[in-house]
């Protein structure tokens, strides 16, 4: 019923920057909060930071001051600028929305992933 594309990963140098795009489409009636989550390997998966339909957001303390989440709600959209991007930021960055559908249903959406890797 809803599909998260995401795009805008790949392969950049550490102090560089990335800017990851999510975009929702099919029977969506409203999105509510929008969150990118990344999963490094050998490691359990994380929230990076999140963000509601009124704009309030959160962030991982690990990304504070570089990451900015963002949201058009009109192209259905959410957006993570990464700047200043470290090694350790190299992980599978995953989309979640929290969707209500069509049929007045809320669900739970994810992304199929899009792998950013900080490697000189």
């Amino acid at each position: 019923q809803v599909q998260l594309v995401e795009s805008g990963g790949g392969l950049v140098q550490p102090g560089g920057s990335l800017r990851l795009s999510c975009a929702a489409s099919g029977s969506i009636f409203s999105i509510n909060a929008m969150v990118w989550y990344r999963q490094a390997p050998g490691k359990q998966r994380e929230l990076v930071a999140g963000i509601t339909s009124r704009a309030l957001t959160n962030y991982a303390d690990s990304v504070k001051g570089r990451f900015t989440i963002s949201r058009d709600n009109a192209k259905n959209t959410v957006y993570l600028q990464m700047n200043s991007l470290k090694p350790e930021d190299t992980a599978v960055y995953y989309c979640n929305a929290l969707v209500v559908t069509t049929n007045l249903y809320q669900h739970n959406y994810w992304g199929q992933g899009t792998q950013v890797t900080v490697s000189s």
